[in-house]
Formats: C-alpha cells, sequence, structure tokens
C-alpha cells in the first residue's frame, strides 16, 4: 500500500470501530438498563427497543450505499455519522422506553456501512481491496470483543444513558476525523466488489448457496440478539453475579472464543475443508442454544455455554464473508455483500423483538428454544450446501487506453490454468477474477490485461 491508501484503509477502519464501539457497548447491559425505565412493563418492549436499531438498518443500508453514487460519498458518510450522533443523545436523555425507541431508530437510520466500504473502494488501487477490507473486519472482530467487556465497566460508573452520550461524542469525532484525514477521491466510480447493483440481485437473490448463507447470517444475529435480552438477567438472577461483574464472565470467554477460532480458520482454508469447519461450528452454537434452554440454572452452566457460544459465533463471523465471497458470482460480489448485511439487520431486529416476547410469556427457556430451532434449522440447510471451491478472489485494473475486447478477454482469462471465472466489467475499468489459493499464473494475467492498449 502506499501511503495515501494506508492512510485511507486506518483512517476508515478507525472511523468504522469507533461508530460500531458505540453500538456494541451497549449490548450486554441494555436490557437490564431498559427495564428500569418508565413503561418498560415487560421484555417485549425492551426487545423491541434493543432491535429497532437493526430494523432501520436493514431498511436503509442499501439505498444510502447507491445515494452516495449520486451524492458523494462523504456527504452521506457526514449525515449518516450525524444521525447516529443524534440518536445516541435522544437515548442518552430518555427517561421512558418510547424515547428510547426512538432514539435507538434515529440511530440506525445513520445506515452508512456501504458508503463506507464504497469510499475506501475509490481511494484503493484493485490489488489492495481485499487488505483494505480485511482491516474494517478486523475493527469490527475486535471492537465487539472488547465492548463485551468494557460495557459493563463504563456502565457502573458513568451509566447506560452516559454511554449512550458517549457514543453520540464518539459519532461526532468520527464525523470530524472523516473531514480531517480521509483523503477525498481523485475519481469516484461504482465498484462491483464492494457496492450492490440493482441488475444483478435477481441472480443473488436465486442462488441457493447464497440464500443459505444469508439464512445463516440472519438467524446468527437473531440468536445472538434474543440471548443479550436474556443472560444478563441470569447472571444477575441464577448466578447472583452483579452487574458491574459481568465483563468477568465475558471476558473469558470471548478471549477463549478468539483464540479457537484462529486455528480452525486456518485449517479450513489451507486444507480445504472450510465446509466441514463451517457445520461444525454451527453444530457447536446448536448445542449452546440447547444447553442453554435445558440447563441454566448455575453460574457453571452459563459460562460453559457461553464459551460454547462464542467459539462458534467467532468461527461463524470469520467464515461467513469468506463463503459469499467465494461463492458469490465475480461480478456480484458487492451486490452479495449487500444482501448479507441487510439479512444481518434484519435478523438483529427480529431477534431482539422474538426474544423480548419469548421472554415475557415462556421465560428463558422460551427464548431458547426459539433459538435452539433457529440453529436446527440453519445446521439442516448447510448439510447440502456445496464445498466452496478452494480459491480467493483478485483484481486487475483495466486502464482508460484499453482498445480490448471485454468478452474475449474474460475467456482467455477464464481459460488459463489455475483461475476458475473471469469477468471483465468495463464500468469499473476492472477484471474480476476467482483464483486457485496457489498455483495460478498470475503473470499471464497481467500480460493478457495489458495485451491491448490505443
Amino acid at each position: 500500500m502506499n501511503s495515501l491508501e494506508l492512510r485511507a484503509s486506518l483512517g476508515l477502519a478507525g472511523i468504522y470501530a469507533l461508530r460500531m464501539l458505540g453500538m456494541f457497548l451497549i449490548l450486554p447491559v441494555f436490557a437490564i438498563y431498559a427495564q428500569t425505565l418508565r413503561g418498560a412493563d415487560n421484555h417485549t418492549l425492551i426487545g423491541l427497543a434493543l432491535g429497532s436499531y437493526g430494523l432501520t438498518q436493514a431498511l436503509l443500508q442499501l439505498p444510502l450505499g447507491m445515494l452516495s453514487d449520486r451524492i458523494g460519498r462523504k456527504k452521506v458518510i457526514y449525515g449518516g455519522l450525524l444521525l447516529f450522533a443524534i440518536g445516541s443523545f435522544v437515548a442518552a436523555g430518555a427517561h421512558d422506553i418510547v424515547t428510547l425507541t426512538i432514539g435507538r431508530v434515529i440511530q440506525g437510520s445513520g445506515a452508512i456501512s456501504a458508503a463506507i466500504t464504497a469510499l475506501l473502494a475509490d481511494l484503493t488501487r484493485e490489488e489492495n481491496r481485499t487488505r483494505a477490507m480485511a482491516m474494517i473486519g478486523m475493527s469490527i472482530g475486535t471492537t465487539f470483543a472488547v465492548s463485551l467487556v468494557l460495557g459493563p465497566v463504563l456502565a457502573q460508573y458513568i451509566g447506560v444513558n452516559g454511554i449512550f452520550a458517549l457514543t453520540g461524542a464518539l459519532s461526532l469525532a468520527a464525523l470530524v476525523g472523516v473531514w480531517l484525514i480521509i483523503p477525498d477521491p481523485a475519481i469516484s466510480r461504482f465498484h462491483s466488489d464492494t457496492e450492490a447493483n440493482t441488475k444483478r440481485l435477481p441472480a443473488v437473490l436465486k442462488n441457493p448457496q447464497l440464500l443459505r448463507l444469508n439464512y445463516g447470517i440472519f438467524a446468527l444475529h437473531a440468536a445472538q440478539m434474543a440471548m443479550f435480552v436474556t443472560i444478563p438477567f441470569a447472571l444477575i438472577k441464577t448466578a447472583g453475579l452483579d452487574k458491574a461483574h459481568h465483563w468477568e464472565v465475558y471476558l473469558p470467554v470471548t478471549v477463549i472464543g478468539f483464540l479457537l477460532m484462529v486455528p480452525a480458520i486456518i485449517y479450513g482454508e489451507k486444507k480445504a475443508r472450510l465446509k466441514q469447519v463451517f457445520i461444525g461450528a454451527i453444530a457447536i452454537m446448536t448445542a449452546a442454544q440447547l444447553g442453554m434452554a435445558l440447563a441454566l440454572d448455575s453460574f457453571w452452566q452459563i459460562v460453559m455455554w457461553l464459551g460454547l457460544y462464542f467459539i462458534a459465533f467467532n468461527i461463524l463471523e470469520a467464515t461467513l464473508p469468506s463463503l459469499i465471497s467465494k461463492i458469490a458470482p465475480a461480478d456480484a460480489k458487492g451486490t452479495a455483500i449487500g444482501v448479507y448485511n441487510t439479512a444481518q439487520s434484519f435478523g438483529l431486529f427480529m431477534g431482539a423483538a422474538a426474544g423480548g416476547w419469548l421472554y415475557t410469556h415462556y421465560g428463558p427457556a422460551g427464548v431458547f428454544g426459539f433459538t435452539s430451532l433457529l440453529m436446527a434449522s440453519w445446521l439442516l440447510a448447510s448439510f447440502s450446501m456445496q464445498a466452496p471451491q478452494a480459491v480467493r478472489s483478485v483484481m486487475f485494473h483495466i486502464g482508460e487506453d484499453w482498445q480490448g475486447n471485454p468478452q474475449q478477454l474474460s475467456q482467455q482469462l477464464s481459460a488459463l490454468a489455475g483461475v476458475s471465472e473471469a469477468v471483465v466489467v468495463m464500468e469499473d475499468r476492472v477484471a474480476y477474477l476467482k483464483v486457485s489459493q496457489q498455483g495460478w499464473d498470475e503473470n499471464s494475467v497481467k500480460q493478457l490485461v495489458e495485451a491491448t492498449y490505443s
């Protein structure tokens, strides 16, 4: 990476992390706090307040990403961060559950993830984009783990309303960071690897392999939100652990989950056994949910099931985007990711809403009976998925002076050893390829791409 690309990648990853920190910090403490507000007569309302963020995210992610193509990336990002800050301050000042829900809805309307990745694509060359996107992915994973530990500690000292106020301040700081740190792109154009293309939606939505993964991310995050409507109360009522000390449970289980995730992913990628690792993680997740449904009667049972949960969750969170990249058509990766992110946000909403309603009427057993069914259905669906090819995505820039035939070049690239799929998209000025993890002929690809210039 050159200095501009590194600055853009680190800056946007940091800004993404600041925004996600605000969202994740409240996750382990939200339900306990919400029940103290006026009008929070049952957990159904608490679940709706928690999940309403995901609903507006799901509805606005793709439209705002497309809007950034028209009016500019930074304008959409500024507006989204400002909305997120306003929603945070509304939630911070809430004294009743309705106002808190309104704040969460406004927070979710600042759906800027698509605009951020599009801006990152504008500011990075094709050969460095995967590395830049990985920086954002790492920032999200790290922020989630840190937030589970930091949230209960901050709640003890500044309260959950203080966390919301801090979230608003972080969002404003991120806005200033975009202005001062992130360069303006010299050229802003559509990128098929990071943005949704409405013309490619039918192919993505009809692909049974992608549908399985979209259902999976929906189920995974629905179970996550349902769990956080329930587990904080179990730690207090069953384990007798004060909310200020919940981090003492979350810290070891998240660390263990991360440490076991790394070798599992390496094994799956290097040995071309990603499907086996993936299904194994879903099976562990199913066992964790069943365990919570049947035996959540002591501190050590809670710790054991949470430990299994975080092992599976970390593996699945890391594996699912990789599978999307391997399975999606080479020229529709951005569309596939957009649908995937939308399914994830709907999962956040549905899980929190269903978890709250089930807790009100059936208690923890009802919540985890529901999440067990979600995981079991995903497990059954995953058995019939095709094993993904051991490939990775690469891109090559097509110069403005290139005068060749795109279809012919696509065919020539596809015929090269180690290339499983190649599509040249002249609107993007990019050749999108899926190549073997090892053994593909990069020099031959470059020679073909550079062969025809005026």
